[in-house]
């Protein structure tokens, strides 16, 4: 494990490049409540700690899940697994996602014991935190992951969405505000954005090996079109919260990274296969955190 060959294998394994989802959900709650005037850093760095972990978990499980299940496989276009390539076996990965959920929890008690005041709260956020360990796993491991039954869009937008962003926002206000939710979905549809490239790259794949994504049952076509929908969905549930509640120019700095959105929008829909969509996996997440940054340093500003 301290050989620098190790080492990369499970920088890898941990994909580095999703993590700027994590980061994107952690970063809009705590510019809302620092806009409410409710921040606190130590918060929001564990909150941000504790949703790396999980997100890195997710990324531990899918790899043990897809090659347990042979979905990981030459036909696949995404980037080589460890376990697919032969680089880790399925007991080491267990061992490590057993480690990640031993730091999860460690992260996510100190958390809970830091940030909730009364005892609702804290058996309310175990709850929750108990639910984000089992959905991180259950995508692809197990006899019935949900991400084999088209589930995996409404996860991303409940965990990197709903429960991201709003959480982190209660963690910090000490209460909710129902117009919280509209900066929530719009991060959760970023990201549910870069689930939909990634299941529109290998659709062919995951149809012949039973893994009924939610653009499986819909067809190539459609999955484009949902792409799109998805992107310009965001743009309406950040305008709306600008609109309604922020009422300053600040809140509308997001609109910045509308072209990019627009231009990876264009692309996604006139790509010809799966092989095309290879490189946009990235874009999508570098549009996700520009668009994400800019709303939260619209908040701060404003």
């Amino acid at each position: 494990m301290n050989s620098p060959s190790s080492l990369t294998i499970w920088l890898d394994a941990a994909r580095p490049k999703t993590l700027p989802l994590a980061i994107a959900s952690i970063v809009c709650g705590s510019a809302v409540a620092k806009w409410h005037g409710s921040f606190s850093a130590s918060i929001a760095a564990l909150a941000l700690l504790t949703a790396l972990l999980l997100q890195i978990l997710s990324n531990l499980a899918n790899d043990y899940g897809d090659a347990v299940k042979g979905t990981d496989n030459d036909d696949r276009l995404g980037p080589q697994r460890a376990m697919q390539s032969g680089l880790v076996t399925a007991a080491t990965m267990r061992k490590a996602m057993i480690i990640n959920i031993i730091l999860t929890a460690i992260s996510g008690l100190t958390l809970i014991l830091i940030a909730c005041k009364n005892p609702h709260d804290i058996v309310g956020f175990l709850v929750l935190g108990l639910l984000a360990i089992a959905a991180s796993i259950a995508y692809t491991v197990g006899n019935k992951p949900y991400g084999y039954r088209g589930l995996g869009d409404l996860s991303v937008l409940i965990f990197f969405g709903w429960l991201g962003v709003a959480g982190t926002y209660y963690l910090q206000a000490g209460q909710i505000d129902s117009l919280i939710m509209l900066p929530a979905t719009a991060c959760g549809l970023l990201a549910v954005g870069v689930l939909n490239i990634n299941n529109l790259r290998d659709i062919d794949n995951d149809k012949a090996c039973g893994k009924q994504t939610l653009v499986v049952r819909m067809g190539p076509q459609w999955g484009r079109k949902y792409h799109l929908v998805l992107l310009s969905t965001s743009v309406i549930f950040f305008s709306l919260f600008a609109l309604l509640e922020v009422k300053s120019l600040f809140g509308w700095l997001f609109i910045l990274s509308l072209p990019l959105l627009i231009k990876h929008g264009r692309q996604v829909y006139y790509s010809t296969d799966g092989a095309a969509l290879r490189p946009m996996m990235a874009t999508m997440v570098k549009c996700a955190l520009i668009t994400n940054l800019l709303f939260a340093v619209g908040m701060v500003l404003a």
